[in-house]
């Protein structure tokens, strides 16, 4: 069973590293980015507070993207979490969008957009409804993750690119 904070993590990396969205001419590199993600319904019980700890607080995290990433995606590919995958992924000149499809203890679908003011700044936002497996039952889960991102500059240091997901 995932809990409601590894969900939490999850989806703000994931926005994170969608949403730095970009084309060719965009810069490969280290950025910064900074999410917030809020819950519409959480999947905490009511008696535990309602919403995970780290609801509403921003959450900032570098992120290291290659030229690689770059020509598949325009952007840094997604980190899904536990059965989740990206569908329909479309990339443009100023943005790219996708879906996002679980299946397993968290199942449902989600909408990822980016999109980039100029070649060293992008936001992004993943939208997600479904359900995750809490006991013998499934709870309903809806959140939003929004981000901003920053280029930071060419040296990546000690932070690594991630993987390039199948889709």
């Amino acid at each position: 069973m995932c809990s409601a904070r590894q969900w939490t993590i999850a989806g703000g990396c994931l926005i994170a590293l969608m949403s730095i969205a970009w084309a060719q001419t965009r810069k490969a590199g280290l950025w910064e980015v900074t999410t917030v993600m809020t819950w519409q319904k959480s999947p905490m019980p009511p008696g535990m507070g309602g919403m995970p700890p780290s609801a509403n607080a921003p959450h900032t995290v570098q992120v290291c993207l290659t030229q690689q990433q770059i020509d598949k995606y325009g952007a840094v590919p997604p980190q899904t979490h536990g059965d989740c995958h990206l569908a329909n992924v479309v990339t443009s000149a100023h943005g790219m969008t996708a879906d996002m499809l679980c299946t397993g203890a968290a199942s449902g679908k989600g909408t990822v957009e980016s999109w980039w003011k100029d070649d060293g700044h992008a936001s992004g936002k993943v939208h997600f409804v479904g359900s995750i497996q809490a006991g013998p039952a499934a709870r309903p889960i809806e959140w939003t993750a929004e981000s901003t991102s920053v280029y930071k500059g060419a040296d990546c240091g000690q932070v690594k690119p991630v993987p390039l997901p199948e889709q």
